[in-house]
């Protein structure tokens, strides 16, 4: 019986960093598809999941297709035909690798909607002899809608393996001092480049509706969190928080940075720099909605100078960040 005993792999540790996701193409149908997947979700929209899902059948996902595929159309990487969320997250797990992957680490990335998925990824680190998998949700600041939703998944994928591996999540990291240091010297780097002084700097974070925050989530006081943390690093220009992205008719979470961003001029604020901190890479809404859309209402109400400082994405202060996370789970 021995000799037909199956080849089972086994002995190694398995490091996942998980975003939020992309679709596959700029074209309508996988626009609709990625939308119909993130949108369904029950903790990013908490509303009666039989109204919602009329509502999004029938108007959301007949018409929000199209605006999304504009958007995306404007910021997706020709050379590579993919999002620059897929390239950068890619690039992190790559360069994670390099820095710690060995013959018993393997790290690998996955999407919480679209491709590649959360469930395919676990199986194939399992396959690969994961006995353990440690999950790094890139989210810095904890939210239901986000980090949450990611444990769901992971938790769903491991519910049909017969063999499961042992798990570890990474929390939220909002505070962890390598990841204050990175922004603060990718400040410091985009001052470096521009000929101009900012009067302001601010920090946009997607938003939440404001009843997650009133049931408890704890979203709005990590985002707060890091942003005094950065001025406490980097005092010499006033840093500002803003919530980006709402999506729907509901309250926000405010100041909103798109109403910000019409207003500043006439406070006497000419010169704007925007820092994004709540995304591991940039992606649709710092590159489209911010660096386009932003700059645009920013400039177009009077502003003189306006630039966006890079997300963290795959540079070495953001790799060593994620090794240190990860390691004091290994």
């Amino acid at each position: 019986m021995q000799n037909d005993h199956p080849d089972i792999k086994f002995g190694k540790t398995g490091v996942l960093l998980i975003n939020l996701g992309t679709p596959d193409s700029t074209s309508w149908w996988d626009i609709r598809k990625y939308l119909k997947e993130f949108l369904s979700d029950r903790r990013v929209i908490e509303v009666n999941p039989v109204l919602w899902q009329i509502i999004l059948n029938l108007f959301i996902l007949t018409f929000r297709p199209s605006k999304t595929a504009h958007a995306y159309k404007k910021i997706w990487r020709k050379d590579t035909n993919e999002s620059p969320l897929l390239y950068f997250t890619r690039n992190q797990a790559e360069k994670l690798n390099d820095k710690i992957g060995n013959e018993k680490i393997i790290v690998d990335f996955a999407m919480r909607y679209g491709n590649p998925s959360i469930k395919s990824k676990l199986y194939s680190l399992k396959d690969l002899g994961c006995e353990n998998i440690i999950i790094l949700p890139l989210y810095p600041q904890y939210a239901g809608a986000t980090t949450a939703t990611v444990c769901d998944e992971v938790y769903r994928s491991l519910m049909g393996m017969r063999w499961q591996p042992s798990l570890q999540i990474i929390p939220h990291y909002e505070s962890e001092p390598l990841y204050i240091d990175a922004l603060t010297k990718s400040i410091n780097k985009k001052l470096e480049t521009i000929n101009w002084k900012p009067d302001l700097i601010i920090s946009s974070y997607h938003g939440i509706p404001k009843k997650y925050f009133d049931k408890g989530d704890p979203y709005h006081c990590y985002c707060h969190k890091t942003t005094r943390l950065m001025k406490e690093k980097f005092t010499s220009i006033d840093i500002k928080t803003t919530f980006q992205s709402r999506f729907g008719p509901q309250e926000w979470l405010t100041p909103y940075t798109d109403k910000t961003l019409e207003s500043l001029s006439k406070k006497g604020i000419k010169n704007l720099l925007v820092i994004c901190p709540g995304f591991a890479s940039d992606c649709v809404e710092t590159l489209e909605e911010i660096n386009i859309q932003g700059r645009e209402s920013f400039l177009g109400n009077g502003g003189e100078n306006f630039d966006l400082i890079p997300c963290l994405n795959d540079n070495s202060d953001h790799v060593e960040l994620f090794s240190k996370l990860v390691m004091k789970y290994i």
